[in-house]
């Protein structure tokens, strides 16, 4: 069985692990990057707490020796169901079995203006992006005589109020706090404002309403300005405009609002759903397809009673949906019944700070803040990260910024413009 993923994040990821030295499967993983990463950190990226290969390792790195595993660098351009066969950039593959695990990318909800100007927070590319972009706003801040133009390159604008959102707001008024006053003294007395803005009435929306009051008094002492019930409309000439009228003068949107699915050149226009997701039954095969799955983010699906909706744009369900799609190719090879994907709910959880977090667990029921809610959230997201490489620069940075309430990771590190892809 030749099986082609497209897409290396937690579903493909863990579709191919599951499926290594499986005997009669050759499992080809396509990817635009030639590195998995780990989403959920990449704002520490972004803030410079983290290096880039902490959370990343290369997908050949980790294929190596695994006779039955091969990586393929390219991006998608056109399936062609007919044939079997998927075009990529660089080159065509045949498949038995072809399955979409590309993850989503950041919506702007038809925002030109914000979609050109704002900071998106989706991958690694972006974090990157988003470091330099803020240390040299900051650099700029540190020479200006200009107090209003000081003030508008301080300002931070949050969009959205998600777990991304509330974790890189938490971490900007941490920095604000132990690093600007210390590093910058040029900033005197300027005001350096953090706005946190989502258009719910309430922080972490999915999450718990003791989790989502301990989050947003937890930010509020830090120092982050927080506002509910306010959409952002427009960004141009440096000024961010609100639903409600409101304007923000800033240099720094950044966009962690919302993610949509990709869609992809020959399959059926009556395959996607909401958010241009594409529908499956409860094998994760695409409807009005004989032989093409989707797992994780780019799929939803209507069969699981306990999510009648659809599941949640959220690492677990990638998780468990790549391990029950491995399941079900060995079973077919096995001429053994199929297994229905069913999401088992592990809780959600977020950070906001130092010894500052949330965790809601549904079975039992429970609630944690504080401390102990920060610990467990290292620990989960340290078990979830790819190599053991990872899991001890990770924990080693982290425990040099927890004592010492800093880093030494706040570098300019930008590519030759003059250096092109060939």
């Amino acid at each position: 069985m030749e099986i082609v993923i497209i897409g290396g994040g937690f579903a493909g990821m863990n579709l191919a692990k599951e499926l290594l030295n499986q005997d009669g499967v050759h499992v080809t993983l396509v990817d635009k990057n030639n590195y998995n990463f780990f989403p959920p950190l990449i704002y520490q990226v972004a803030t410079a707490y983290l290096e880039p290969s902490s959370i990343s390792y290369p997908f050949r790195k980790f294929f190596a020796g695994k006779k039955n595993l091969q990586f393929r660098l390219g991006e998608l351009m056109e399936v062609v169901p007919a044939e079997n066969k998927v075009i990529l950039s660089n080159g065509e593959l045949q498949y038995d079995k072809l399955v979409f695990a590309t993850g989503a990318e950041t919506s702007y909800f038809g925002m030109e203006n914000v979609k050109k100007n704002a900071i998106p927070m989706k991958t690694l590319n972006d974090a990157i992006v988003m470091r330099n972009t803020l240390l040299k706003n900051l650099e700029k801040a540190a020479i200006t005589k200009d107090i209003r133009k000081r003030r508008k390159l301080l300002t931070i604008v949050v969009a959205g109020g998600g777990p991304t959102g509330v974790e890189i707001s938490g971490m900007f008024a941490e920095m604000r706090k132990n690093i600007f006053l210390k590093e910058y003294p040029e900033f005197g007395t300027t005001a350096s404002n953090i706005y946190l803005v989502d258009g719910a009435p309430a922080l972490l929306t999915p999450m718990s309403k003791e989790s989502q009051e301990d989050t947003y008094k937890a930010l509020t002492d830090l120092g982050v300005v927080v506002k509910l019930n306010n959409n952002v409309v427009d960004y141009v000439d440096d000024t961010v405009h609100f639903s409600n009228g409101e304007t923000i003068q800033t240099k720094n949107l950044i966009w962690a609002a919302g993610v949509t699915a990709r869609e992809f050149k020959g399959i059926p226009a009556e395959s996607y759903g909401r958010g241009k997701r594409l529908t499956t039954d409860a094998f994760n095969k695409i409807d009005r397809t004989e032989n093409i799955y989707a797992i994780g983010d780019t799929c939803i699906q209507f069969n699981d009673e306990s999510f009648p909706h659809g599941h949640p744009q959220v690492a677990q369900v990638a998780i468990q949906q790549g391990i029950n799609l491995a399941k079900n190719f060995k079973n077919e090879m096995q001429q053994k019944a199929l297994v229905p994907f069913k999401y088992v709910d592990k809780g959600s959880m977020a950070i906001i700070g130092k010894a500052k977090a949330v965790v809601d667990l549904p079975k039992p029921k429970m609630h944690f803040k504080g401390t102990f809610a920060w610990m467990i959230w290292l620990f989960i997201h340290l078990i979830s990260l790819i190599t053991y490489r990872n899991k001890i620069k990770t924990f080693y940075n982290w425990m040099i910024a927890y004592f010492s309430k800093d880093n030494s990771l706040r570098m300019i590190i930008r590519p030759d413009k003059k250096l092109k892809e060939s």
